[in-house]
This record gives C-alpha cells, structure tokens and sequence, in this order.
C-alpha cells in the first residue's frame, strides 16, 4: 500500500509558494472568526521557514511569536505588520459590499410552515 501524506504536511509543502501562500491568508482574513487568520499565518509562518527564522525577520522574540500565534494568541497589529511584512506582505483595507436585506421570509419560518408536509413525505 502506497504511503500518503499527511494533511499539514501537504498544506505547508503548498504553502511554501509565496503566491499560494498570500491567497490562503486573503481567504482566512475573509472569514469571521479573527481566528481563523491566526491559523493560517501560523500555517504559512511554518511554511516559510518556521517561527524562530520568521520572528528573527520580523524582529519579535521568538517566544513572543509563539504565543501570538497559539490558540489564545492576540498580536498587537505591530506584530502582525512586523511578521507579515518578513512574510512580503501587508495588511490593506478594502471597502465591503452591505449586506443585503432579506426580502422573503427567514429560512427556519419556512421549514417551519412545511412540517407537516415534510413530515408525511419523510413517513413521520
């Protein structure tokens, strides 16, 4: 049987492309969750040659680098513009499209008028 890679090792060997590695940040940035973001610099961190050469670059301890980027990590946006920027990138900010205003009825109110329906489809 063949070996196979694992996910996070296929991930940082892809993320070793600068180009790659820029798309995979824009589309964590796009996200809600603030956290997600820290992953995947954290992902592209490894990628590009591991914290301590990252956090040398940047000129950020080490340690500091570390704990910005764990789990419970809240880097100021100095170290975020110090390790993007060691990365050969930055952060930008761009104008967002409003939400669009619901114009029918919210999708829990519809299932909601079709239970029965559903229900004698379903057999229940």
């Amino acid at each position: 049987m063949p070996s196979s890679a694992s996910y996070d090792d296929l991930l940082i060997e892809m993320l070793k492309d600068e180009d790659r590695a820029l798309a995979y940040l824009n589309a964590a940035l796009d996200e809600q969750d603030p956290r997600v973001f820290l992953v995947a610099l954290r992902n592209v961190t490894q990628a590009q040659g591991g914290v301590a050469k990252v956090a040398a670059s940047a000129g950020v301890n080490r340690e500091s680098l570390y704990r910005a980027l764990s789990g419970r990590g809240n880097p100021s946006v100095q170290t975020l513009t110090a390790v993007l920027g060691a990365l050969g990138a930055r952060l930008s900010v761009a104008k967002i499209k409003p939400p669009v205003a619901r114009t029918g009825p919210r999708l829990s109110r519809v299932v909601e008028d079709r239970e029965p329906e559903l229900r004698k489809t379903l057999g229940r």
